[in-house]
């Protein structure tokens, strides 16, 4: 049970709470989709339909598989990044408690833990339809090269984004096997939310990263102008909240959601002052952890409650 803790804390389990509730926006999408290519948020037409091409027992699998390989591919991610860097961590006051400079984990525990993931997120992407297996592969690079993305970008923090972004989309696929112009806005409202919020996180690393060569926006302009442009990226992210909105047609509850969403991003840069960073954790795990899970709540429910 303790090396079972000590793997959760590895991948930071908790942190799944981000992506996840995006995944389930994009699987319940796409059991709305109509036979003829048109979206219906009309609820026994588009949910009737679908479920009887699909099935129950089809539905519920395919909801297994999703969820797996929503927890297969982050922690592969989580603990190739931990693995990558552990020489930083354990020079960063920070980060030296994590588990690998700390000892608990070795760094060959960690790698193989990372090929068990990556493995098993492609067998369930077999298990799934033929465009989630071809798309597996380039969903683990770009979850896998963000680690090395610090090493020489300061756009680091947008390719974390369009990491977690493949979630709505990814859970689209996984029931229709093909894309579809509502989850990719999703998509879109992720990658602009997560980059933000990543921006505010490496605040806490400015001069660390600095010292070592590593690159992030705030140590390439500053905190100050770090906070400015984590806040037009949050406003890009409701900009597509917006237009999902639209384009989906959706109604009183959505946009109820869309006002919680948005404001749990003005909250976090309200809390946050480039020359206070006490409560980074509050604005990076509760305020985006509640964004997310209250976002998702109000749009399955907006799109399955009776009119």
């Amino acid at each position: 049970m303790e090396l079972v803790k000590r793997y959760l804390s590895l991948v930071k389990f908790s942190h799944t709470i981000f992506a996840m509730p995006f995944a389930m926006i994009g699987f319940f999408l796409a059991l709305l989709k109509t036979n003829i290519g048109g979206w219906s948020l009309n609820h026994s037409n588009g949910w009737s339909s679908n479920l009887s091409l699909l099935g129950w027992k089809t539905v519920i699998i395919r909801f297994v598989l999703v969820l797996l390989c929503m927890v297969f591919a982050r922690s592969a991610a989580m603990a190739f990044n931990r693995w990558l860097d552990a020489k930083f961590d354990s020079l960063n006051p920070r980060t030296s408690i994590r588990e690998i400079p700390a000892g608990l984990i070795s760094r060959d525990s960690a790698i193989r833990f990372v090929v068990f993931n990556c493995v098993a997120f492609l067998i369930c992407t077999w298990f799934i339809n033929v465009m989630c297996f071809i798309l597996a592969p380039v969903a683990l690079f770009i979850i896998l090269f963000y680690s090395y993305t610090k090493r020489f970008t300061a756009l680091c923090h947008l390719v974390l984004g369009a990491g977690l972004a493949l979630a709505p989309i990814g859970a689209y696929i996984a029931v229709t096997g093909a894309f579809g112009i509502l989850p990719l806005l999703f998509s879109a409202v992720v990658l602009f939310w997560v980059s933000g919020f990543d921006i505010i996180y490496a605040l806490q690393d400015e001069e660390f990263d600095r010292s070592q060569r590593l690159h992030s926006i705030p140590a390439s302009v500053g905190r100050k102008k770090a906070m400015r442009i984590s806040e037009w990226l949050h406003l890009f992210s409701v900009a597509f909240v917006i237009l999902a909105g639209l384009y989906g047609q959706f109604r009183f509850l959505y946009w109820l959601g869309t006002a919680a969403f948005s404001g749990m991003l003005l909250y976090q840069h309200t809390i946050i002052q480039h020359d206070n960073l006490s409560r980074v954790n509050l604005a990076f795990m509760t305020a985006n952890g509640i964004a997310s899970l209250v976002f998702a709540v109000f749009v399955i429910v907006d799109m399955f409650a009776v009119v």
